[in-house]
């Protein structure tokens, strides 16, 4: 049975429902089942190919068992299977010696090291290394991964790709580590933060949940889970045909430092592209007459504005003079939502004063940093901070009382209270200037318009990476795609939220007929 659970799991919340599973089950009932279902998703996979040879690598422990159990399954289905043994048979676990003992009776292959580079493979199973892999792997089977990964062919990781750290995203080991680049994953029990962030995207592919049929009270509430339009979208609210641009919030972009006012400009643009009524450019410098793309906004300087009146999204080419400070000191003490990018970051990452300020504050804030700007603001290293994105999120959260948004591969969105949302939206399309302006303009957008601070980041984060993977679906990009290609993108998908949202309140059987 296979389904995809958005919640996620840590490694020691897997062990627990394994734990309470193998209580109520017969001895080797959750191995067969993991590899009945990895036996079912690589025929799926294979489809109706003629040739079909299938390699299948086992490790030392019950990840190797796993991949013995559904090499003789796909064996005894007539396919073409080769096994390669990593270790000494007589070491395995005691699950995975059975399932040795099924494969050895199944009309499959055991090859040797010297076999794996003769033979031209369809699929290759990964049953190195699962979820309990403490140490990185080096040595001749790192050599052995490499091997794996020069191979023209879809791999198929079961639980995670061998060499990657469930938890975190990060390959076990860092640089000196070596990991399977799968093109697909079969995870067992529940999902794992691990597979959809940091590197995790990266070497996982397409992931697949199997929750080997495994009763659904054994499963804890989740602190984690993959972000989804559900779980925003009660605040995709129809515009009332009786409303007016104040009806929709303003908000100030207090940034815009000599020479960079174009990040200042690119989130103000984004914020009236997605909804706002008013959007101000506030320049801690010389404010430009206008801007002549989106003549709608209004350029100011920034001590015309009134923070107590406005939403306030602070950073985008704030820049870090003592200008830039003492407009930052205003804008934390406004009683208004504030999104906090970019410069202003960096600035309340040096100064023990302004930390206390954001900390302080009663009205909602909202974290937009990169890695750069997290590891700043705690005190960290960025390999720290990327060794653990949900720890790193969860501190930021906590630290300054805000909703946090930690930016990469696999957006963390973090509360105060320790809720993590794993963002599975976006692309390297993303990795270009001026894409975190756009997001922190969106975010302000939405808390303009009411949205409460979390539902605002989780439909940021998803929104701005959407828009991405539909230009990217439309061959615009990844390559070369700029910041300012995002709003439009991020408009027509929040307009068909929207619009998907109004169809199911007033007609929630379909579409009413005429």
């Amino acid at each position: 049975m296979t389904n995809h659970r958005p919640a996620l799991y840590k490694v020691a919340e897997i062990r627990q429902i394994e734990q309470a599973a193998h209580a109520a089950l017969p001895h080797y009932f959750l191995m067969q089942r993991a590899g009945t279902a990895a036996a079912e998703y690589v025929r799926r996979l294979l489809g109706h190919h003629d040739h079909v040879a299938v390699l299948a690598l086992v490790g030392p422990g019950n990840n190797g068992g796993d991949a013995l159990e559904a090499a003789s399954q796909l064996a005894h289905y007539g396919l073409q299977v080769s096994i390669y043994l990593t270790g000494d048979p007589a070491q395995l676990p005691a699950d995975a010696q059975q399932a040795l003992q099924h494969a050895q009776g199944s009309p499959a292959t055991f090859i040797d090291r010297a076999a794996i580079g003769a033979n031209a493979w369809t699929l290759v199973i990964d049953g190195l290394f699962g979820i309990g892999l403490a140490r990185a792997i080096t040595g001749e089977m790192s050599d052995l991964v490499k091997q794996i990964n020069t191979l023209h062919c879809q791999v198929l990781a079961l639980d995670v790709p061998s060499g990657l750290n469930a938890d975190s995203g990060a390959i076990v080991g860092g640089n000196s580590g070596s990991i399977i680049r799968a093109t697909h994953t079969i995870t067992f029990i529940g999902d794992k933060p691990g597979l959809h962030t940091c590197d995790g995207r990266d070497y996982a592919g397409e992931v697949l949940v199997s929750d080997l049929a495994i009763d659904p009270q054994l499963f804890p509430l989740a602190s984690m889970q993959l972000n989804h339009v559900a779980l925003f979208s009660a605040e995709l609210q129809s515009r009332r045909h009786n409303s007016h641009k104040g009806s929709y919030g303003d908000v100030s972009v207090l940034g815009g430092a000599h020479g960079m006012v174009g990040a200042a400009v690119l989130a103000a643009r984004t914020a009236a592209n997605c909804g706002a009524g008013r959007v101000f450019v506030a320049c801690i410098s010389e404010a430009p007459a206008y801007d002549s793309v989106q003549p709608e906004l209004m350029c100011r300087l920034a001590a015309h504005i009134d923070f107590d009146s406005t939403t306030i999204v602070a950073g985008p080419g704030l820049g870090d003079s003592r200008t830039a400070h003492d407009f930052l000191v205003k804008a934390l003490a406004a009683h208004t939502p504030l999104v906090l990018d970019a410069d202003a970051l960096n600035l309340v990452s040096m100064e023990a004063g302004l930390q206390q300020k954001l900390a302080a504050r009663e009205a909602p804030a909202l974290l937009t940093p990169h890695p750069l700007e997290a590891a700043r603001l705690l005190g960290l290293t960025v390999q720290q901070v990327q060794a653990d994105r949900i720890a790193a999120a969860r501190a930021l959260a906590a630290r300054f009382n805000a909703t946090a948004i930690l930016k990469g591969s696999g957006t963390i969105v973090a509360a105060p209270s320790g809720i993590i949302v794993v963002n599975p939206t976006g692309n390297p399309a993303l990795a270009t200037a001026g894409s975190g302006d756009v997001l922190s303009g969106l975010c302000g957008a939405l808390l303009a318009q009411g949205w409460p601070a979390w539902e605002a980041a989780l439909a940021a984060v998803w929104l701005h990476g959407k828009a991405a993977d539909n230009l990217v679906q439309d061959g615009i990009g990844p390559i070369g795609l700029t910041a300012s290609e995002l709003i439009p993108a991020i408009r027509a998908m929040l307009n068909q939220l929207v619009l998907q949202q109004h169809i199911r309140i007033i007609a929630p059987g379909g579409l009413p007929q005429s």
